[in-house]
């Protein structure tokens, strides 16, 4: 069964902490929203140097973390959000294990293409006013993903998220995320420099690649 979008999200820049900018906090729209080059019309980063751009132009964080993080963190408010994790795309149904780097989907008019993991940062943290967040993220690969956009178009939230190729890497989003992140991952010398190589996954990833592979 095809996974089901239930909110399309995006966020405007704000205060967030100590008067730093930040849209990581993302609202569901009502209606058909336009796919750029860059993501969502609407949707801002505050912080260009380390978000937004062609390969982190649309963000998806599984639904079903919720629960884990309802758990691990004893309960929420924000969790009943569907843009709680700074997510564009609020689906059920489909995780980092699930998917491959490189695996395109239809969503309205527009194909996406994973292009990395979603490196997690201290505004997680920040957003729940909790500890220990990002180290969990890390040994668990509850990342999320972002996509490239191949094909600009409209969307909107009651459509199917559709998987129109796949096969084209053979690692999923999670081993990706753990290879490179993960420092007691025991990813393989080949492993990483194979995705090094990759022109799939975004350039910041494929340096992360080549340096823990030089480490080795």
């Amino acid at each position: 069964m095809k996974p089901v979008v239930d909110a399309i999200c995006v966020g405007t820049a704000k205060p967030f902490r100590d008067g730093e900018q930040s849209a990581f906090a993302k609202e569901p729209v009502a209606g058909p929203v336009a796919i750029g080059a860059e993501g969502l019309v609407g949707d801002t980063q505050a912080d260009r140097k380390h978000h937004g751009g062609p390969h982190m132009a649309v963000h998806l964080y599984p639904r079903a973390h919720h629960v884990y993080w309802e758990h691990e963190l004893g309960g929420h408010d924000v969790l009943a959000l569907p843009g709680a994790f700074g997510t564009n795309l609020s689906v059920d149904g489909i995780c980092e294990r699930d998917v491959y780097l490189g695996d395109r989907f239809q969503l309205g008019e527009a194909v996406l293409e994973i292009s990395q993991p979603r490196l997690p940062c201290w505004k997680i943290e920040h957003r729940f006013d909790r500890k220990g967040m990002v180290a969990k993220i890390i040994a668990t690969g509850r990342s999320g993903w972002y996509f490239r956009v191949i094909q600009q178009g409209v969307a909107e939230s009651g459509q199917r998220l559709e998987r129109v190729e796949t096969g084209r890497t053979p690692w999923t989003i999670e081993q990706v995320f753990l290879s490179i992140v993960n420092p007691k991952s025991g990813a393989s010398k080949d492993d990483l420099l194979a995705m090094a190589d990759c022109d799939l996954l975004s350039p910041s990833w494929r340096d992360g690649a080549a340096k823990k592979a030089s480490a080795l």
